[in-house]
């Protein structure tokens, strides 16, 4: 039997290294395809992503909710004073301060505690007459003093602001009365309950309009809240003994923004 010769070292060693060098090339292709496949794949499915999470934004209604609650009022709220002229500013404001201490002496008399009474304005101011020359020249001053006063009996305004002006004479002044509740909490919660129930009827009337049906309440602010009607009364001659007054009913009025989904 012919005797092969053994192969020679260098000959073995070439042919690992070639093994070797074709398994590595093969474990590096596949890892480079594995890598490439998912990001070529993910591209065709970005826009239907979009659009899935535009399908799961739900379509909403804005609406405007108003309401109102009345009450009958329990307080009147004066506006009184005093005003007088004189040719020096020195005794307009010694005339103003005596009548006014007399509106106040008199408002103490009528029941009203100090709390219920509050000095609104104090001005001094000149008074000026057109000269035959067409110039203006000052001839005298005029002092008053404005304050406002809570009567919480509402059965004797009248009477009070008789008072008033039969204490203050000529210098009296009756500029106005409010009337309100002392307490709006209670009437303003009326309002708002009213605001809220006309926001929730008119979405849910929206939503059924459109083909939806009424979702989750998204946000919901309130605006100011109004009380309109407040009355007033001209200045009353000093010999009035009572002024007769119609006090009404107070109204609160609220406004509400909702904000709710469409399913």
């Amino acid at each position: 039997m012919p005797h092969r010769p053994a192969p020679t070292p260098n000959r073995g060693a070439r042919a690992a290294r070639l093994l070797a060098a074709t398994a590595g090339s093969a474990v590096l292709g596949a890892l480079l395809l594995g890598t490439a496949t998912p990001a070529l794949a993910a591209t065709p499915e970005r826009p239907a992503a979009r659009a899935a999470a535009r399908a799961e934004t739900p379509a909403t209604v804005t609406v405007t909710g108003s309401g109102s609650a009345s009450a009958a009022p329990d307080l009147a709220i004066l506006s009184v004073g005093v005003e007088v002229a004189k040719p020096t500013a020195k005794e307009a404001m010694a005339a103003q301060s005596t009548a006014a201490e007399a509106l106040l002496a008199v408002l103490r008399e009528e029941g009203i505690e100090d709390r219920d009474i509050r000095t609104d304005s104090l001005s001094l101011t000149p008074v000026y007459t057109q000269t035959t020359g067409g110039e203006s020249k000052v001839t005298g001053y005029q002092a008053s003093q404005t304050f406002s006063v809570k009567v919480r009996d509402l059965d004797r305004t009248g009477q009070v602001i008789g008072a008033v002006n039969e204490a203050t004479g000529d210098a009296g002044r009756v500029n106005g009365v409010v009337f309100d509740v002392a307490d709006p909490t209670a009437l303003r919660a009326k309002a708002r309950e009213a605001a809220y129930r006309d926001a929730y009827d008119k979405a849910s009337q929206h939503a059924r309009l459109s083909g939806h049906r009424l979702g989750r309440l998204v946000s919901l602010s309130e605006g100011d809240s109004l009380r309109p009607g407040h009355g007033a009364l001209p200045s009353m001659p000093a010999d009035e003994p009572s002024v007769p007054l119609a006090p009404g009913e107070i109204e609160e009025q609220v406004t509400v923004s909702a904000v709710y989904e469409l399913l």
